[in-house]
């Protein structure tokens, strides 16, 4: 992939692996969008980097999703590259949970349903424009799930799916599919949550030394171990991964 000169939409770009892609690209000379829940954040990094473009809403809501959509056809018909970053984890019990219909119905919007429909949207304007792409981040815990975070892990699960199946379907159409899959990176959603985390600078290096050389799965940081270790010794990697 070419990693200059694009129209870039990254989700979920106003905090963390987001952010780190929408100012790497930025560097690059790409023109770059970000969308974000938080208005007021999405205005400071603006204020910070006046060529980048903002849009403010959640995606979990179609209607908020389909003026994205509305919004790119109208401003930015050459959009060549879409990265779908944007995710929420919550941890909790099945068993415990006052609002179980409420937190597993978000996820499952914000995490799946709502980056496939925007691809599935978006994809008439991406099959016009060279050098075009899909980037969608999943986790490594797709390979072993872990115990407090069932409807994430599954919803991660389903991402790696799509990115395979969606690969195969655009083969023929010149639209290239990837997929970041990395291990605990240091952002605000994971805040409190592990050890050993690597920094979105170090992921966005990784995943551009893949990009451009046409890698499709790119694992970061110890989730190429985990990969290794699944491949050899399944139960070994649940292990390690379930607490």
């Amino acid at each position: 992939m070419i990693t200059s000169g694009s129209t870039i939409l990254i989700t979920g770009g106003s905090s963390g692996i987001g952010l780190a892609m929408a100012k790497r690209f930025l560097e690059l000379k790409n023109k770059v969008i970000i969308t974000g829940r938080n208005e007021e954040r999405l205005q400071r990094i603006m204020a910070e980097f006046p060529e980048m473009e903002i849009f403010a809403g959640d995606l979990a809501d179609n209607q908020c999703l389909l003026a994205l959509v509305n919004f790119i056809q109208q401003r930015h018909p050459g959009i060549n590259i879409l990265i779908n970053n944007a995710a929420v984890q919550y941890n909790y019990e099945l068993a415990g949970e006052p609002d179980i219909t409420g937190k597993t119905d978000y996820e499952i919007s914000a995490n799946l349903a709502a980056p496939i429909k925007l691809t599935g949207l978006l994809l008439p304007l991406l099959q016009k424009n060279p050098n075009s792409a899909v980037v969608n981040v999943s986790s490594g815990l797709f390979i072993a799930p872990k115990a407090s975070a069932p409807v994430y892990c599954a919803t991660k699960a389903g991402m790696h799916s799509f990115s395979k199946s969606l690969r195969y379907q655009l083969v023929s159409c010149g639209i290239k599919v990837f997929e970041i899959i990395p291990s605990l990176i240091d952002t605000p959603m994971t805040a409190g949550r592990g050890k050993g985390k690597i920094s979105p600078g170090r992921l966005v290096d990784e995943f551009l030394r893949d990009f451009r050389a046409d890698r499709f799965e790119s694992y970061i940081g110890k989730a190429k171990l985990l990969k290794i270790i699944h491949r050899i010794w399944p139960r070994a990697a649940d292990r390690i991964m379930k607490n």
